[in-house]
């Protein structure tokens, strides 16, 4: 049985060693304010960051801030993002946001995170990378990789993204959550996938519990790496 102490060391050794693999790790989302990446963010669910950022350089041209986009006609608000799936729905949940963003906030997107979930459509994750990335606030993305990640490190054996946050936010320094959520991301995308892992190719295989769920021949394991 490890101890919470072993767990967190083996937990910021892991980071490290992630961060020396992924030095470039970022928001994959293209943005140039809070609001670009609230909306953009908004956006990502049950779609790729490669097809928002196909999508959003239209949809910003034509709705550049939350008046303009608050004022859409739906029709052709829903044409920009018929690409992404679920287009009616994300044109609904833009359009509120950016509605309760001119009636509450002055039209300015808060830097609070008790603010940003009281807007619709924004959960805690959206809210953490919102404020990460555009405010400089720490937080725990819990999106689909960084849960995944999580379970098969050990850190967690929970599948409830509040239960996870907490969990994560306890091995790792409060400074560091935002980057070591963008670490896990990359790694997930690029080397630790949902249904095959490339395990040989792995930078922290000898501190993973789960190594050997995927691929452990390392010239195989490399022929499954992305980006």
């Amino acid at each position: 049985m490890e101890s919470p102490l072993a767990r967190t060391r083996r937990a910021r050794r892991v980071d490290r060693l992630l961060a020396q693999r992924y030095p470039d790790a970022r928001c994959e989302l293209d943005f140039t304010d809070p609001f670009t990446l609230l909306v953009a963010t908004v956006l990502s669910a049950q779609t790729t960051d490669v097809r928002v950022n196909a999508t959003t350089p239209e949809l910003f041209a034509r709705y550049p801030g939350p008046a303009e986009l608050a004022a859409a006609a739906p029709d052709e608000l829903e044409a920009i993002l018929q690409p992404l799936g679920f287009f009616r729905a994300k044109a609904r949940a833009v359009t509120g946001l950016s509605q309760a963003l001119l009636e509450r906030f002055d039209g300015q997107v808060p830097g609070r995170l008790e603010d940003l979930v009281s807007l619709p459509g924004v959960g805690r994750k959206t809210a953490n990378v919102v404020l990460g990335n555009a405010f400089g606030v720490p937080g725990i993305t819990t999106d689909t990789h960084v849960l995944r990640l999580s379970r098969r490190l050990g850190y967690t054996t929970s599948e409830d993204p509040l239960v996870v946050e907490r969990e994560l936010g306890t091995l790792l320094p409060r400074k560091d959550w935002t980057m070591a959520c963008h670490r896990l991301i990359f790694h997930g995308r690029r080397t630790c996938h949902a249904r095959r892992p490339a395990c040989g190719a792995c930078p922290v295989a000898a501190l993973c519990p789960s190594y050997g769920t995927g691929e452990t021949d390392p010239a195989r394991a490399a022929a499954l790496l992305k980006g």
